[in-house]
């Protein structure tokens, strides 16, 4: 019955993570271009984590439809 109400949870966490991951890409470019390559490379890192965590929720997205 609630089904939509998950999706719609679902779909916000995504937004959410993409806008996240996008961020961090950004300001991980911006370190770079400066020259600051420790600060790049830990930014870098947290943006693989979020890359992680989004591939994580939609497989689990993907995991709980069924069949058509």
């Amino acid at each position: 019955m609630l089904k939509w109400l998950a999706k719609r949870r679902l779909a916000k966490q995504k937004a959410l993570l993409e806008r996240q991951h996008r961020k961090l890409l950004e300001e991980a470019r911006d370190l770079q271009r400066s020259g600051d390559i420790q600060a790049f490379a830990t930014k870098t890192a947290e943006a693989e984590d979020c890359a992680q965590r989004l591939d994580s929720l939609v497989a689990t997205k993907h995991d709980g439809q069924q069949p058509s």
